[in-house]
Parts: C-alpha cells; sequence; structure tokens
C-alpha cells in the first residue's frame, strides 16, 4: 500500500490531531491494527530512507517495516521526517510508535529504546575534494587539523565520533540533510562530510561533481547496525516484528528487500541485537 509521509503544514496538522487523540500507549499491537497504521520516524538520507518528491517513501528501513507490519496486521505506515537527535524523544512522547531510519546501535541509544534484531549494517565514509587535499582517512586526522572542519548530521553516529575523536565543538558543523552537506563541502564551507558509506555513495552519485571523492572506511571507526526502534514499555510489539523479521531473513525475501540498495543481509544476519549493544559498551 502507498506510504504517506506528512510533509505539508496541512499534513503536519492533520497528524498531530490524530496523534493527539490516541493514548501515548497506542504502540500496542491490537490498537496499532485497530487504528490501521503505524507512525514511523525517519530521515531523509538514501539508501536507508528516501522521500521522493511525489511524498513516497521508500529506503530500506522503511520498506523491511512496511513488510513487516502488514504481516502484523497493520495496513499502512504512515512516516514523519525527523532529524536523528530528536528521533528518540519524539518516540518516548508518543509521536511515533517506532524508528526505521538507519539509527545505529550505541550504548546510550541500547539503554533508552528497545531494539530490533539487525536490519541494516554500514561503516563510516567521508566526502572531501578531489584529491582530499588535508588527507583526512579518519576522525582523529580532523581533530589533529586544527583547520579541518566537518560536517555531520545532528544527534547522529558521526557528530558524536568526531566529538569523541577530540574534534572542537566549534570544528563539528551540525548539517541538516546530505544535500546541505555536500553543498557546504562544495562551497568550502567544510572541509570533510561525514555520513555511512552508502549514503556518501548515494549522495555522490546523484552530484556527479567530479571535483569531490570518497574516502571509505573511515579509519579506526568501526561498523555498526541498525534495528527498528521501539519504546521500552513496547518490548511486547518489539518481540512480534522479530518474529516477523526473522521469518523475512529465513525466507530469503529479507534479502530480496535489502540488497537492491547496496546492503549485506549477511552482515545483518551475521550479528545480533545483544552483540551489537555489548560491542558499543
Amino acid at each position: 500500500m502507498k506510504t504517506r509521509i506528512l510533509a505539508t503544514a496541512a499534513g503536519i496538522a492533520a497528524f498531530i490531531a490524530v496523534a493527539g487523540g490516541m493514548s501515548a500507549s497506542a504502540a500496542d499491537l491490537e490498537e496499532l491494527k485497530e487504528q490501521g497504521f503505524a507512525r514511523i520516524a525517519i530521515a531523509n538520507e538514501p539508501p536507508y530512507t528516501a522521500v521522493g518528491a511525489d511524498g513516497k517513501v521508500s529506503g530500506a528501513a522503511p520498506d523491511v517495516a512496511r513488510v513487516i507490519f502488514e504481516r502484523l496486521g497493520v495496513k499502512e505506515v504512515v512516516a514523519s521526517i525527523s532529524e536523528y537527535g530528536a528521533m528518540i524523544p519524539g518516540l518516548q512522547a508518543g509521536r511515533h510508535d517506532a524508528i526505521t531510519a538507519g539509527l545505529f546501535m550505541k550504548p546510550e541509544r541500547c539503554n533508552a529504546v528497545a531494539y530490533s534484531e539487525p536490519i541494516l549494517c554500514d561503516a563510516e565514509a567521508f566526502a572531501v575534494k578531489k584529491g582530499n587535499p588535508l588527507k583526512l582517512t579518519s576522525y582523529k586526522d580532523i581533530a589533529d587539523n586544527t583547520n579541518a572542519k566537518i560536517g555531520a548530521p545532528g544527534g547522529g553516529t558521526e557528530e558524536k565520533l568526531a566529538l569523541q575523536a577530540g574534534v572542537p565543538r566549534d570544528r563539528v558543523i551540525v548539517v541538516p540533510d546530505g544535500q546541505s552537506g555536500l553543498k557546504m563541502l562544495q562551497d568550502g564551507r567544510i572541509d570533510v562530510y561525514s555520513l555511512p558509506v552508502l549514503s556518501i555513495h548515494d549522495l555522490l552519485d546523484k552530484a556527479k561533481d567530479p571535483n569531490l571523492e570518497v574516502v571509505a572506511p573511515v579509519v579506526g571507526a568501526p561498523v555498526y547496525c541498525d534495528g527498528a526502534a521501539f519504546r521500552k514499555q513496547d518490548v511486547a510489539l518489539r518481540d512480534a516484528f522479530d518474529v516477523e523479521l526473522k521469518k523475512l531473513k529465513d525466507s530469503g525475501e529479507f534479502a530480496k528487500l535489502i540488497e537492491p540498495y547496496g546492503f549485506s543481509a549477511k552482515a545483518a544476519m551475521s550479528t545480533t541485537r545483544d552483540k551489537q549493544c555489548a560491542a558499543a559498551q
């Protein structure tokens, strides 16, 4: 079924009206089935998530979520775009029923939400000017070069990796979306833009700018996996989601859903939520 995205002022108002009329525990599976849809938080970061000009939501994460919710008896997903740093607060406040957005498993996130088993795995990458003039191959390289500025999504993994590596706050520039990050790089306002490997390649493939190149994987950066994220009190819903996710993986349908986007089903199936959260500690 065609997915709706609440992108206009009227759509947002309608969404708030609907959301306001339901309880904060609306993520109970029976309530979601009766409601007829699940509210998912996404970014607009292909190939994880993407929103077309017509408002249609696609990307590996929403595609998997859509199939699983349908199998759980929830006929539709309604997506709203959110910055990564606002996703978990929005989930906890009851504005979303799940997050399906490439939200990698990190210590504070594993403590704050109930993750599904892994769905999408990826490494980190840099977009830089052709020839990589500052020779940046790691977040430490950026920290050590007092002239280097990095752009990264606010509240995302890349921002945190840069800060943890010692890049000063004033040289870590929060960027709202990939297109803005690329433009800032092209204009010289930042020296490197950081996202997962697949996202960076997608941006540069579309930009077709011969003056930019990719550095991947970032030296010293870990490989992460995401999962669908649910509120801690919605573990029963998460468990039901996991049952259907396992069926998808075992049947081979999972690979057919995510591999056209460039993700590896084998990578997601080679690890577990417990391993990912433990490795992040």
